[in-house]
């Protein structure tokens, strides 16, 4: 969004990945009450065909809602200090701040017996890694998964396809560190993209291509190469960003004959209030340590956090924000 690689109306309150601890609410609220714990995920309308159809995930209304900069009816809740119209509403939260507004829909009440702060990652790149592999992608029991990007989305599918139980698990990624965190994360193989061809090697590891991959980096000649590693009737997710526009190529008759499946994802296809609360759990039996991904940042040292993002010295960086005074 600072880039505009996908456009959004600017300036804006950004943030996202949002946890806290619920102030106050709306008289129609009955989910969560003053002093819950809640992450803050996606928002969604509730009222489109995919939403009534239970994929929030690919609300019709997801564009809007969520980067549009303000509620559906284009109204805001944010003025500057001369008193002008800020857009707001990023993500349904704009949690980049001492408190955020969100709706009913997008907050997701988590148990006090968890770190509060470390929770907000839940709500966007560790759902939709997960959720990719155990909703969206079913990744099964003795199956093959490659993930091709060893970031925060692509280490948390990592994670979910040894709960998912697949026996042959392979990261893929050109950050030597990134790749060794992969193996302690439940990685059987990894492969440096840098030394060698990805495809032939996940080919080799298998011995017949993928049956799953996930295109975790955003980038077009990667999303080429996680559909060539797979075998037949393999499937293919797609979860990295790219800016708007991005084509990609791939061979039509080897997507064809072998019965391959291309399928886009958006935060894993879960709904987010019955799904985060089953990654807590895993968290806390030590099955998902999601936690090994993260840096804490205070706020103050936000463009710190986000130089370390950029450069890959850290994975998921976490902002602590103070709780305002007054």
């Amino acid at each position: 969004m600072r880039d505009q690689d996908y456009s959004a109306p600017l300036p804006m309150v950004l943030g996202h990945e949002g946890s806290g601890v619920v102030e106050a609410i709306g008289t129609d609220v009955t989910t969560v009450a003053p002093g819950d714990h809640v992450v803050m995920t996606y928002m969604s309308c509730g009222l489109c065909d995919t939403c009534e159809d239970g994929h929030p995930a690919h609300c019709e209304n997801m564009g809007p809602l969520n980067f549009g900069g303000g509620r559906l009816d284009g109204s805001a809740a944010t003025t500057d200090a001369q008193g002008a119209t800020v857009h707001d509403h990023f993500f349904g939260q704009s949690s980049f701040a001492e408190y955020a507004l969100a709706s009913e829909r997008n907050v997701v009440r988590l148990p006090k017996d968890v770190p509060l702060e470390l929770m907000g990652p839940l709500g966007c790149g560790i759902q939709t890694g997960a959720g990719s592999v155990l909703n969206a992608l079913k990744v099964r029991a003795g199956s093959s998964f490659a993930a091709f990007g060893a970031g925060a989305v692509g280490l948390s599918a990592i994670m979910a396809a040894k709960v998912a139980g697949a026996t042959t698990i392979i990261a893929a990624d050109v950050n030597p560190a990134r790749l060794e965190l992969a193996r302690t994360l439940g990685a059987t193989h990894v492969v440096n993209s840098r030394e060698s061809d990805p495809v032939a090697e996940v080919r080799r590891i298998t011995g017949k291509g993928a049956d799953f991959s996930l295109e975790c980096s955003g980038r077009a000649e990667v999303l080429r190469q996680a559909i060539d590693c797979l075998g037949i009737f393999g499937t293919c997710g797609i979860v990295g960003a790219t800016k708007e526009g991005t084509e990609a190529a791939f061979n039509v008759n080897d997507v064809m004959i072998p019965g391959r499946r291309i399928m886009g994802i958006v935060q894993g296809d879960v709904v987010a209030k019955t799904f985060i609360p089953v990654l807590v759990d895993l968290y806390k039996q030590g099955r998902f340590p999601f936690d090994k991904l993260v840096r804490f940042y205070d706020f103050a040292d936000i463009n710190q956090a986000v130089e370390d993002s950029e450069r890959g010295v850290t994975i998921k960086p976490i902002l602590r924000i103070a709780p305002a005074q007054g």
